[in-house]
């Protein structure tokens, strides 16, 4: 009889003989959304001494119930699944296994990044022998003053939920908690299960009630009523409200609420990096992106808003530039939020609850209340500002990052997704990118990770295979990680790469520079180097098997974006963009200190500079 055909009974329960692994991923394969759609996506897998026998085996016995996907880099494939979980407004996930040593500690970065988002992904490294029996094993790492300490220690404080699998039956108190975290709203984030590898091809008893179909209905909290009515007081009270629109809005499946809801009660909205696509774009009461990249429309809005009403969003440096956009000395900030941690910062008047059920709710006890609309001549120019930044240049002169957005944008359709992550651009994107639906704008910009991108792009692609999706990166962020272009060509997920060539870490070269240091080892040309930098990135994407060309011109892009659009695999297009330019229109200051001590008068004057913007900071009011 195979594994898992021995069945038993011990003290009249019904059990099944399984190995831990395999009790794992069986388990994984009967968890659903409340879509009845399966909670999983499948588990993406590097495999090495620490994993490749028993969770290895597992997933090959299980098939196609749980989609082994193999990926060229621990970080990458992490960053997929965290990308797909987004991608799917946190209705499903992936899991992500990998061997101990180094192949786990790749995989903190994007633990860290799914922790600042609140995504949900379950992350499997192999660990130690519970039995130490070969102790030290192979890529351990050994604590001279606690045994118990292996690398996975490192997951900790980047785990909403972390457990050391070093029996058997601790999967079946384990994997329900995971499954708790990952589809809790509040909560949400990444789980880690340290699993040792002895432990793993170990045969347990299992009773079959363990592995019996469970549907994970998401919570939708109502706001408490005092709660509620102070909301309420707050805005009937307020002047000037506006709406700050983050992620959680999109997790809520709030966007159609939301929008209905400020057109009722006539408030403004501003887009965080993560809430962006909440409403249209052309939608008369979205005022754009709003904080350090932010639309001047929004900005000027939130400068004299007396009442922030912060929806689904952890409220970060780029949202409120450094907690200096809100100028009005009687701002309050109204925190509508599923977690109170994010729904209490800087002494918020909180509002905890689901956020489209507390919408409903809020607008119910409103009534017939109705703030005076923004100035929509303030949409207006702005919109012209974007056209102007994003329009095709004139000359020979390299195009800016803008105008390579411009090109794009007007490539694709309304369906198309553009993803993207660390630099320059996510900031450009953010002021420029015009969203007609939810989720067609994907930037990960809670961690700002680079390398993000394309793995990202692989993940999205995979949530939505009937869209076209648009990886957007710098060639900083490129050669960090670009490995799943490949994976991508391997699966069958066409993904279409725009690679903007600038020579080096651009935009910290920009910010390097307007804090008053010189340009220092930031682009490749004024880098210590002895062979100048001449990579070819058309060549290297081709060899990874996709679809590469190099473009000159906007015009050429456009040209190339028809052809990417049609092809059949994956499609890299070139393109070489001036380093120095970006987008004037719109901002705020950002935080970022300058040394007060320097033999440089330019770091000097920046600093003085700084002092004075610090004045208008209000940290903790």
């Amino acid at each position: 009889m195979g594994p898992g055909t021995q069945k038993h009974r011990r003290n009249g329960v019904k059990t099944i003989r399984l190995t831990a692994a395999q009790a794992m991923v069986r388990y994984l394969t009967v968890q659903y959304n409340a879509d009845d759609v399966p909670f999983f996506g499948g588990c993406w897998a590097i495999f090495g001494h620490g994993n490749v026998a028993g969770i290895g085996e597992a997933l090959h016995g299980i098939g196609d119930a749980l989609p082994t996907w193999r990926a060229h880099n621990e970080q990458g494939m992490a960053h997929a699944a965290i990308a797909y979980a987004k991608a799917s407004n946190r209705k499903r996930a992936m899991a992500v296994t990998t061997s101990i040593g180094p192949g786990a500690t790749n995989m903190v970065t994007a633990a860290a990044l799914a922790h600042v988002n609140r995504l949900p992904v379950l992350l499997i490294p192999g660990d130690v022998f519970a039995n130490r029996a070969p102790d030290p094993v192979l890529q351990q790492i050994e604590d001279f003053g606690d045994a118990t300490i292996s690398a996975n220690d490192c997951f900790k404080p980047v785990s909403r939920y972390f457990d050391r699998i070093s029996r058997p039956e601790h999967l079946l108190t384990a994997l329900p908690r995971a499954m708790a975290t990952l589809t809790d709203p509040a909560d949400c984030g990444p789980v880690t299960l340290a699993f040792c590898q002895d432990v793993q091809a170990q045969a347990y008893d299992w009773p079959e009630s363990f592995f019996a179909p469970k549907t994970w209905k998401p919570r939708r909290p109502r706001p408490d009523l005092d709660e509620l009515a102070a909301a309420v007081a707050a805005i009937k009270a307020a002047k000037n409200p506006m709406i700050i629109a983050g992620g959680g809005v999109h997790y809520a499946d709030a966007c159609a609420t939301l929008r209905d809801f400020a057109h009722k009660h006539g408030m403004g909205v501003g887009e965080t990096q993560a809430g962006k696509s909440a409403l249209p774009w052309d939608d008369d009461l979205n005022l754009g992106s709003i904080g350090v990249t932010g639309a001047s429309s929004a900005n000027s809005v939130a400068e004299n808003a007396d009442l922030i009403i912060a929806i689904g969003t952890r409220l970060q440096d780029f949202t409120t530039g450094s907690w200096s956009l809100f100028k009005n000395p009687d701002r309050r900030i109204l925190g509508i939020n599923i977690t109170g941690f994010d729904g209490s910062k800087h002494n918020a008047l909180p509002l905890i609850g689901d956020a489209k059920i507390v919408l409903s709710d809020l607008s119910d006890a409103l009534g017939d209340y109705c703030a005076k609309r923004p100035d929509a001549h303030l949409k207006a120019e702005w919109i012209a500002a974007v056209d102007a930044a994003t329009t095709t240049p004139k000359g020979n002169a390299l195009p800016t990052d803008a105008q390579v957005i411009g090109a794009v944008q007007r490539s694709l359709d309304e369906d198309g997704i553009i993803v993207c992550a660390a630099g320059g651009l996510p900031g450009e994107l953010h002021k420029l990118w015009k969203t007609a639906k939810p989720n067609g704008y994907h930037v990960e910009y809670g961690y700002s990770c680079m390398g993000y991108e394309i793995a990202g792009g692989l993940g999205v692609k995979m949530a939505r295979p009937d869209q076209d999706v648009v990886v957007m990166v710098g060639d900083g962020s490129y050669m960090m990680m670009n490995s799943e272009l490949a994976t991508s060509v391997m699966l069958g997920h066409k993904i279409i790469t725009v690679i903007l060539d600038n020579r080096g870490f651009a935009c910290i070269n920009r910010l390097q520079m307007a804090t008053g240091g010189a340009s220092f080892n930031n682009l490749l040309d004024t880098a210590r180097h002895v062979e100048p930098s001449a990579i070819d990135f058309t060549s290297h994407a081709a060899s990874m098997g996709a679809i590469a060309e190099k473009v000159s011109s906007i015009a050429e892009l456009e040209q190339a974006m028809v052809r990417a659009r049609a092809a059949d695999k994956s499609y890299a297009i070139v393109i070489d963009t001036d380093p120095l330019p970006s987008t004037e229109a719109g901002g705020n200051w950002w935080d970022v200190a300058i040394p007060e001590v320097s033999v440089r008068p330019s770091v000097n004057e920046a600093h003085k500079n700084y002092q004075n913007a610090l004045k208008n900071q209000r940290p903790g009011d």
